[in-house]
């Protein structure tokens, strides 16, 4: 990527909300900031609220151009009309998701903090990569994606990448030149205003 381009925005869904109030809250951000991509990220197992949930959020984003995929689901992906799916298994799944979704689709992989596992992803057909998290916490296992992987990627491989996990203001500041899409989730939606909370994040790329 061109350093002088501005990252895009990737914003992922809670992985619980309710839809009484939620898509209020995300068609305010949509309208407030330039978001590139949208992902359906729900820790539920239930069919039928995921595709509730993906009903709603789909004529949302679609309706501000703005792509909808979904974590891992491909056959729900396949049948509510998503844009595609981003795979949480690294690259193991991208070739059978190529297959069901058709070239058009959106494939992207999640690859954790290896390089390798970019690669492979790469050469197996995804769109993007994501790594992460940028920023260690509690929840994870304290290994972290470093400023140099995405300088690395930035140099050497074409394929979209994704920086997300613990961003900052001063993370999102160090790893503008190397990104192209900062995948925003957690940090926003656990703010009393996330429009605003977005906007910080947007400022720090400079």
């Amino acid at each position: 990527m061109d350093s002088s381009e501005q990252p895009q925005i990737y914003l992922s869904t809670p992985p619980v909300f309710e839809l009484s109030g939620f898509p209020d809250r995300l068609a305010a951000v949509l309208d407030a900031h330039p978001v590139a991509c949208l992902r359906l990220d729900l820790a539920s197992r239930d069919e039928d609220a995921i595709s509730r949930a993906a009903d709603l959020l789909r004529e949302i984003a679609h309706a501000r151009d703005i792509a909808l995929v979904i974590t891992d689901h491909v056959l729900l992906a396949e049948r509510l009309g998503l844009d595609g799916v981003h795979l949480s298994d690294a690259a193991r799944s991208v070739r059978g998701a190529r297959k069901t979704l058709g070239p058009d689709a959106i494939v992207g992989s999640a690859c954790g903090t290896s390089r390798h596992d970019g690669m492979t992803a790469g050469e197996a057909g995804a769109d993007y990569v994501s790594f992460g998290p940028v920023a260690a916490s509690a929840l994870d296992g304290g290994e972290t994606a470093p400023p140099e992987l995405f300088r690395w990627w930035s140099e050497m491989i074409e394929l979209p990448v994704v920086a997300s996990g613990g961003l900052s203001p001063e993370t999102v500041a160090e790893l503008a030149p190397f990104t192209d899409f900062f995948g925003v989730g957690e940090e926003i939606w656990s703010q009393d205003d996330p429009v605003a909370a977005l906007g910080l994040l947007i400022a720090a790329m400079g």
